[in-house]
């Protein structure tokens, strides 16, 4: 019953439901899938992301490509209410995708949907359709945002960039700055500023230096000056 009551409130409260009545919130619960994982927990391997629609309910997950030498690109971090998985519905081969999602909050809380039923699903209720792809349009926005700060944008404009969506997204509002509880470590910092460990490092201390952050290993403050003049 905990479990079930779970389903409902997190599809309840998640803003792509909320055009419909309890009574189908229920319904959907019948076909959802409940997960829990810790941190470190792989979610997800390369083709099993390519049957099921996920939705965030807790904690804090990173998707990563792996290439042929185990090399681990970091893409996207995904927060509470994010949706990931296979959002383009495309049939075509995947092989050499090597795509990866791996809890990295100690508490991670997931709710699935197979493809299948996610498709029925938009079909049946049009508005939800509407929703969903209004939230992929933002990530294409958000993915073409992050490819021109690449090309234009030194490795430290992109660490404040970076920074400062970090603490308007998911930090605590302290008036001048933001606090954030630190889930990722500087190596990640890097591999989503597509930079190296050691620039990341010598940056984050300048800008420690400047007064623009605070870092430690728990926590990041990070001044809401940090983007002036990029």
């Amino acid at each position: 019953m905990e479990i079930e009551s779970k389903k409902y409130w997190h599809l309840r409260n998640h803003k792509l439901f909320w055009v419909l009545t309890n009574k189908q919130v229920k319904e959907l619960c019948v076909v959802m899938r409940y997960k829990t994982a810790q941190k470190g927990e792989m979610i997800y391997f390369s083709e099993g992301a390519n049957n099921r629609i996920y939705i965030l309910k807790k904690g804090f997950i990173k998707i990563a490509e792996i290439d042929d030498d185990g090399n681990e690109n970091i893409t996207d971090v995904i927060r509470k209410g994010d949706i990931f998985g296979e959002l383009f519905f495309e049939n075509e081969d995947k092989e050499g995708r090597n795509e990866v999602a791996i809890a990295i909050s100690n508490q991670v809380e997931i709710c699935s949907f197979t493809l299948e039923d996610f498709q029925l699903l938009l079909k049946q209720y049009p508005d939800v359709g509407l929703s969903f792809h209004k939230i992929i349009g933002w990530k294409f926005k958000k993915l073409k945002r992050r490819y021109s700060d690449l090309m234009f944008k030194s490795v430290k404009d992109r660490i404040r960039i970076f920074l400062e969506e970090w603490g308007s997204a998911e930090g605590d509002d302290k008036g001048d700055n933001w606090e954030i509880e630190n889930y990722l470590k500087q190596e990640d910092i890097a591999k989503l500023v597509c930079s190296t460990r050691q620039t990341t490092t010598s940056l984050l201390k300048e800008l420690e230096k400047d007064g623009c952050i605070e870092y430690s290993r728990k926590k990041i403050i990070v001044h809401k000056r940090i983007v002036d003049n990029i």
